[in-house]
């Protein structure tokens, strides 16, 4: 068995079609079954549209939301808006995972499903997956795409993973009256939230805060009511949205510390190899382009002589040039937002100096590939 890929997001489910397209057999595992929801702002910059077009799939079929508008305000409720000069399109994990899993299924990608990995083990050049099902497989190449944090990082021993994480990611669906070509950031104490259209004339709705302001306030709707309620956009969205779900999706321990995208052999892509702060609205695009770096190295691996510390050198070098100042730049912007009044002066700074607006939008959004 050549190719295992741990979890099936964006960037391995693109990896998984592209390896299988070159004529390698891969196998992937994800721990639920599609169709399903995820925590996301999902909002994907265009620059992935030639590429996802070129693995046979057309993002017209889905009916996404086209975006090329930016507004951002501050907690006050201040604000300044821009144009995107790329653009980009919404459309819900739900929707877009599940299209990309059929893609593959009819690929020849083999998959497992409602299944975990509790173990990987690196030995006389193979890799040995032990599942939760009691089943082990074996690999020649093992691609880690199974997101943000999970207990595989702690049997890998990832060194992040010592360090808790003290951010929250809250999101809901809902049926909203802002324009559909505008993807709005809104501030708030220690946190902010966006808010995009996406298909079937339903926006998402996402924030991201810490988990000492939840605990602070004891429950969700607690919080959002002290909270975010004092930005008046969000206080708007609140009272007037319909809310298509009784319940938000919730993750914890969200972490943007420093993360290696090879460790322990294992070729990491997507959130596993590190994440972009949301308020950038990149991590979707940069999880499909990690997702082809990973396979295109992986083609290379097996089409010239089978060298590993050549594929993991090349990965390495290739993931750092696409997303190294990416990643530097999107934590620097992290520190100028969700502090009250350093997000109001940086929100009426950026409004009179549109050139610094475009020049970190062209940092952290990439060319299309």
């Amino acid at each position: 068995m050549p190719v295992v890929i741990v979890g099936g997001g964006l960037a391995g489910l693109t990896a998984a079609i592209r390896l299988a397209q070159a004529g390698l057999q891969v196998t992937l595992i994800e721990k639920k079954t599609y169709p399903y929801h995820k925590v996301c702002g999902e909002y994907v910059s265009n620059e992935v549209l030639p590429y996802l077009q070129a693995l046979g799939a057309d993002m017209a079929e889905l009916q996404p939301a086209r975006i090329n508008r930016f507004r951002l305000s501050a907690p006050s409720g201040y604000t300044l808006e821009t144009n995107l000069d790329l653009g980009g399109f919404g459309i819900s994990r739900y929707t877009l995972d599940h299209y990309l899993y059929q893609l593959a299924v009819k690929n020849g990608v083999n998959f497992i499903l409602n299944t975990a990995v509790q173990q990987v083990v690196f030995e006389n050049n193979e890799f040995i997956l032990s599942l939760n099902d009691g089943r082990q497989l074996k690999a020649e190449v093992v691609l880690g795409a199974y997101g943000k944090r999970a207990n595989l990082d702690r049997q890998l021993a990832r060194r992040f993973f010592s360090r808790r994480s003290p951010y929250i990611g809250v999101k809901y669906h809902v049926k909203y009256s802002q324009e559909k070509d505008v993807i709005a950031l809104h501030n708030f104490k220690d946190g902010y939230a966006g808010i995009s259209a996406v298909e079937n004339d339903t926006y998402c709705f996402c924030y991201l805060t810490t988990r000492a302001n939840l605990k602070r306030h004891g429950s969700i709707p607690a919080m959002e009511q002290a909270i975010l309620y004092k930005n008046p956009h969000l206080r708007d969205i609140f009272t007037e949205a319909e809310f298509v779900y009784s319940q938000p999706e919730v993750i914890n321990e969200i972490s943007f510390a420093t993360k290696t995208c090879v460790d322990n052999h294992l070729l990491m892509c997507g959130d596993a190899a590190g994440m972009i702060t949301p308020l950038c609205g990149n991590g979707m695009a940069m999880a499909i382009h990690s997702g082809k770096l990973a396979a295109e190295q992986t083609i290379a691996y097996f089409s010239q002589g089978r060298n590993r510390q050549q594929l993991e050198a090349n990965y390495s070098n290739a993931w750092q040039k696409q997303f190294g100042t990416r990643l530097q730049v999107g934590r620097t912007v992290q520190h100028l937002f969700g502090h009250p009044v350093l997000s109001e002066l940086t929100v009426k700074v950026l409004k009179h100096l549109p050139v610094a607006v475009k020049a970190i939008m062209r940092q952290t959004h990439g060319a299309p590939f």
